[in-house]
């Protein structure tokens, strides 16, 4: 079993040798609640991309252990770089899909309020969901032992999503009706790849013009409907794949 994953506020000058302290809610979840054990594995990370693996050499109370770094792995950057737009959906679906596209390997997540959301993010309540999606990356990275965590950006405006769309390298509505299939789409071998994923009522006839004007054009999954919240993690899949980012 691979060594579990903590997340460190920097790695910044630590070296294969250094002695690394890991405390507060991390060090808690590492003592009280797996009950490392000196000798254990352990892996370290900024969640930037630097990590720093080694074996614990002491325990101290309940919420604080020394780690002896023994290598610095790197998760080098994307390429492509993989986002996903996803719309807002109902109850905890939103977590759900953003901890398996987290799991799966994307590498951002931009919260879509469409037209048709029933879901709609405002105030202290958009504030808190925001915050929930972002914990989920954070503990869905480290589950799935990333040095890299996604970014969950700020929640944006359909206009905001076709100002992404239109920067990106391969833009992509993810439409039932779409005429193409995505797995026999051309895509980059660098810079960026952006995904639309509507919400359960689907993209609006005016989102999907908008979005066609700035260069994103709709494809099909496959011959079933996903859900929201299903939709993009079985197309992160599928480009990972295509992409050779999972070779």
């Amino acid at each position: 079993m691979t060594a579990p994953v903590f997340l460190v506020a920097s790695l910044a000058g630590v070296a294969p040798g250094a002695a690394v302290v890991l405390d507060g809610p991390e060090g808690r979840h590492a003592v009280s609640v797996r009950r490392l054990q000196p000798g254990e594995d352990i892996v370290l990370t900024d969640g930037g991309g630097r990590g720093a693996s080694g074996t614990v050499v002491s325990t101290e109370g309940k919420d604080r252990l020394t780690v002896e770094v023994r290598e610095c792995p790197e998760e080098p950057r994307p390429a492509p770089r993989i986002t996903v737009v996803q719309a807002l959906p109902k109850g905890d679906r939103g977590e759900l899909a953003v901890e398996t596209m987290t799991e799966t390997g994307v590498d951002a997540v931009v919260p879509w309020s469409a037209a048709r959301c029933i879901t709609q993010w405002k105030g202290e309540r958009g504030a808190k969901s925001l915050a929930k999606w972002r914990a989920t990356a954070r503990e869905a990275g480290k589950q799935s032992r990333r040095l890299r965590f996604p970014e969950v950006a700020e929640p944006a405006t359909t206009k905001q999503v076709a100002a992404l769309l239109a920067d990106a390298d391969f833009a992509a509505v993810l439409h039932e009706e779409g005429a193409m299939p995505l797995a026999t789409a051309e895509l980059p071998a660098e810079g960026s790849i952006v995904l639309v994923v509507g919400p359960e009522g689907g993209v609006s006839p005016q989102e999907l013009a908008l979005f066609a004007e700035a260069g994103a054009r709709p494809y099909r999954l496959g011959r079933s409907v996903l859900r929201t919240s299903t939709a993009g993690t079985a197309a992160t899949a599928l480009l990972l794949g295509r992409t050779g980012r999972w070779s």
